[in-house]
């Protein structure tokens, strides 16, 4: 019992002085190298740049969508993404690599039992003859426990740490991508289908103004040449029904490829509707609001926090390492004395490292780690500038939007009026037709850019919740 006190006190003063220091320098947080306001602009200098009540990182996705379409893609997306489906996997993997390194801090305990059979010669056993014997042995063992006296293997804990949380902001990167990419790809969807609506709205009354054309020129109202620029308008309309037919096909793969899956017809939008987003008064706050909620700046972080950790392992590498293995048992030459009284048996076989010369792999493996740390420090001041540029872009377009949105149905009311009344003189006789095909091309452009507008005002609040950090609950 006195052994068996010693081994156990001696183990538990490895334990605690195991990881008593660490060598991994003080972690320090960068300044944002970006201003405390958004780029100058009148958007930016509404009262959105204020301190936001509620951070749009905290607002689902639920609550931003309200279209129940969209939603339904966005669930099957979230369910059947291979992208997100591989950033969860990777983030399983990154747990049990953490797991392993926790573990390392801990002695490994095996059980062990053995058997020998072993013939001593005659000249070496002492007793005149050969001598054959069968020595078992049972106990428990602790094989190659580094005593992490300078924080070695907690450093490399901690790095590893860092790597599984920094998993975690990549999966809430990757589910708000795909998030903003599925109502990018539904919106432009919509608007394509709306175009192609439009196409063959206008097919069909540039097939009627032929009709008409004819019958005039049959009754020798009209001239050849009025004839045949109404056939050319008629296979103009068809030729831009054929591409946009081919965009739109493209568009539902793309759909069907950020989903994963074929979607329903019945979830394929039919037009734009300005109900497919909600919350149109988003408040941008402040750039330091965006900064704690954005996972792509944390996921930097937890990749910088993780090279400061590291230092400290290559640190340790330049101190000694003590390892420990101890066993504790019974052993006998029989059998049935394997655990008698007397039978007892421990050892301790402490051993120390200590480097005297390799040829300046330390050092320079030192270097490595001090040298990656400044380069993840710039990768996160990047990240930084990125999201600021990236918020300030989309508040730059926000600020105008809607004024274009005005001007361009005003202008595409103006050119509906003046199709109108060039038809008029044409019926009359007044003009010739080529003045009606000109206004007929006007309109339709202004139609197809009041479309343009009105997706790009719905892809800039989609544009402005996945760069504020939306998207992830």
């Amino acid at each position: 019992m006195k052994h068996s006190l010693q081994i156990t006190t001696t183990l538990g003063l490895a334990l605690c002085l195991n990881g008593c220091a660490s060598l991994a320098p003080k972690y320090n947080q960068p300044a944002a190298p970006v201003p405390a306001n958004w780029a100058s602009n009148s958007a930016a200098n509404t009262p959105a740049a204020t301190p936001a009540e509620k951070a749009v990182a905290d607002i689902p996705w639920q609550e931003f969508f309200i279209d129940p379409q969209l939603r339904k893609v966005i669930t099957l997306a979230l369910a059947n993404n291979r992208d997100l489906r591989i950033a969860l996997l990777t983030i399983q993997r990154y747990q049990a690599l953490y797991q392993i390194k926790e573990s390392d801090l801990l002695p490994k305990l095996n059980a062990n039992a053995s058997v020998a059979y072993q013939r001593t010669p005659e000249d070496f056993s002492g007793k005149g003859q050969a001598v054959t014997s069968h020595p078992y042995s049972a106990g428990l063992g602790i094989s190659a426990y580094e005593l992490d006296m300078f924080g070695r293997v907690k450093s490399l804990k901690d790095q590893a740490l860092e790597q599984y949380l920094g998993t975690e902001q990549a999966k809430r990167s990757v589910q708000i991508s795909l998030v903003s990419q599925v109502a990018a790809a539904y919106l432009t969807l919509a608007a394509d289908r709306e175009r192609l609506k439009l196409a063959r709205e206008t097919l069909t009354n540039q097939q009627s103004a032929l009709q008409i054309t004819k019958d005039r020129f049959a009754a020798g109202i009209a001239n050849a040449l009025a004839l045949s620029q109404a056939q050319a308008s008629v296979e103009s309309a068809r030729v831009d029904i054929a591409r946009v037919t081919s965009v739109v096909a493209q568009d539902e793969n793309a759909l069907n490829l950020l989903v994963g899956a074929t979607l329903p017809t019945e979830l394929l939008p039919a037009s734009l509707s300005e109900t497919v987003t909600g919350l149109k008064s988003v408040s941008p706050g402040t750039p330091s609001d965006v900064l704690l909620h954005r996972p792509d700046i944390l996921q930097a972080e937890n990749n910088l926090k993780g090279l400061n950790a590291n230092i400290g392992a290559a640190r340790a590498n330049m101190f000694p390492r003590i390892s420990l293995v101890s066993s504790v048992g019974f052993g006998s030459s029989e059998l049935s004395g394997l655990f008698k009284s007397g039978a007892f048996a421990w050892s301790i076989m402490p051993s120390i490292s200590l480097p005297i010369f390799d040829g300046g792999s330390n050092k320079a493996n030192l270097k490595v780690a001090e040298v990656d740390r400044t380069i993840a420090i710039a990768q996160y001041e990047k990240a930084i500038q990125t999201a600021f540029r990236e918020v300030s872009d989309t508040l730059a377009q926000l600020n105008t939007i809607e004024e274009q949105q005005t001007a361009q149905q005003a202008l595409t009311d103006t050119t509906a009026e003046s199709y109108r009344l060039s038809q008029a003189r044409y019926d009359k006789g007044v003009d010739a037709y080529l003045a009606v095909l000109d206004s007929q091309r006007s309109l339709y452009a202004a139609q197809q850019n009041l479309i343009s507008v009105r997706f790009t005002k719905l892809a800039n609040m989609v544009t402005l919740y996945k760069v504020l950090g939306g998207g992830s609950k």
